[in-house]
């Protein structure tokens, strides 16, 4: 059973010599099965015990005839191939996908009465069971369910079960299929505003912190011919005035680089659920990504822990390429499993980023001490523009009721302004001197109204809701 739609042959569960076969199909019988065998027993001894013979002739009956459909059902020779296919094989949080179930007969008999079944993960709703009439020779018949999940995660799908009944229910045998499938559930992805960013360059041009691409521009200035050069780049007037082939430059653009932090550990977060905290952050990590993949940064996912996107270049993934879906693909993948790590602090991810040229930094953090705001305050580089959103933990804990109950979405309507305690604001203080933009997420906000928040701060005209410019982040306008 495969997502591509290959048949996969069922398996038959068969010993080399049959005997482990009969077993498991003896342990087959119904409640049906079991009665009559009992009672063609109990009925045959009483006919010994009694001397009647025909008494004897029903309990022989009675016996007989589960242990016969036992055994035409054992030597059944059905040849059925399934297959599976997701669509689509990775969903974000609270969507649906369907699965689609395919069955072959590829043998030269039709079958009899089948019932399908498939094994799901509780989180994903109840096993789907599916009654098959019979499959003429050579036929198929397809079936669909849908699954969702408001758990981030990757679930497997499968073993595919077949249960084959024989026409007086007498006995049931089950036959699994090899194969399964996975289902990635992604964090759910918000999309933000176009916004700009001091320090940031909007793809390709006008940022500080920039890293090589492949192609460019000509130069003003040519240089002279060497060997594999392009002769379609070749510059007449510079040839004709220096008597010898002379091509153009090229000039290598620049990329602007982007570093998405992830804070995962498990003293910054406080509750567990969809609606908590680090889900919070998580999403917000998975919308800041695709944003920036779409404008055409060089992106880098890190964690706390210091660990990246597995199969990511030094430079992270390069935004605006024919590669951008399948980039976003890889880190909604890490984002799907991620979960909460035991790191003690944030020097990890600081030795990552400590004397490298990383571009904009963007970062999520969950509560943080006075001695981590001081680690995470070193991690902004000289020159480079730094935005922080941090989850205070009292913050959210206070404000989830709240938050549930503004609007049908959990969202915090925008007039309506959240406390930030004293001591949160004490600890995002050293990022503030340190030239961070600092936005303290309240429960339950929207990231696109953050984000904009930041934009505000950075240009100098943000207002917090007590009416202070560039101050605490308590709501957003």
């Amino acid at each position: 059973m495969t997502t591509a739609g290959e048949p996969a042959p069922v398996d038959d569960g068969r010993d080399p010599d049959g005997r482990g076969g009969l077993r498991a199909a003896l342990s087959g019988l119904t409640t049906r099965g079991r009665s009559f065998l009992a009672a063609g027993v109990a009925a045959a001894v009483c006919a010994y015990a009694l001397g009647q013979s025909d008494l004897l002739r029903v309990g022989l009956l009675l016996a007989v005839l589960p242990l016969v459909c036992v055994a035409v059902l054992y030597r059944t020779r059905y040849r059925v191939a399934g297959s599976r296919r997701l669509s689509p094989s990775r969903v974000p949080t609270g969507e649906e996908s369907r699965v689609h179930l395919r069955m072959d007969n590829v043998s030269r008999l039709p079958t009899g009465l089948l019932m399908l079944q498939d094994r799901v993960p509780y989180v994903l709703g109840p096993r789907p069971r599916f009654v098959l009439d019979r499959v003429e020779a050579g036929g198929q018949r397809e079936v669909s369910y849908r699954v969702r999940s408001d758990l981030r995660g990757r679930y497997p799908l499968g073993p595919l079960q077949l249960r084959l009944t024989d026409p007086f229910g007498m006995c049931e045998l089950t036959r699994s299929f090899s194969a399964y499938d996975t289902l990635t559930v992604i964090p759910q992805v918000e999309p933000l505003p176009a916004v700009r960013l001091a320090g940031e360059a909007s793809g390709y041009g006008d940022g500080r912190n920039r890293s090589l691409a492949l192609a460019g521009e000509d130069d003003v200035i040519p240089r002279g011919y060497r060997h594999g050069d392009d002769l379609r780049r070749v510059h007449w007037r510079s040839t004709a005035r220096y008597g010898e082939l002379m091509v153009r430059r090229e000039e290598q653009p620049q990329r602007a680089r982007c570093t998405v932090l992830l804070d995962t550990r498990r003293a910054a977060y406080q509750g567990a659920g969809p609606d908590s905290a680090f889900e919070w952050a998580v999403s917000g990590t998975a919308s800041a990504l695709v944003h920036m993949l779409e404008r055409g940064f060089s992106v880098r996912l890190l964690t706390d822990t210091g660990n990246s996107v597995p199969g990511e270049g030094a430079g992270g993934f390069a935004g605006a390429t024919q590669e951008t879906a399948d980039s976003a693909g890889l880190m909604m993948d890490t984002l799907a499993v991620v979960g909460h790590s035991d790191e003690a602090g944030l020097s990890r991810s600081y030795d990552m980023l400590r004397g490298g040229n990383e571009g904009l930094l963007v970062a999520f953090f969950g509560d943080l001490d006075e001695e981590q705001a001081g680690v995470a305050a070193r991690m902004r580089q000289r020159g480079g523009a730094a935005v922080a959103f941090v989850l205070d933990r009292a913050t959210w804990v206070r404000g989830q009721g709240s938050a549930d109950a503004g609007q049908p979405d959990g969202r915090v309507p925008a007039q309506v302004p959240v406390e930030i305690t004293a001591r949160a604001e004490d600890r995002v203080r050293p990022l503030r001197e340190a030239g961070w933009t600092v936005v303290t997420v309240p429960p339950g906000a929207a990231l696109a109204d953050l984000w904009r928040l930041a934009e505000r701060q950075r240009a100098g005209s943000g207002a917090s809701p007590s009416g202070g410019a560039g101050g605490t982040t308590g709501g957003w306008s």
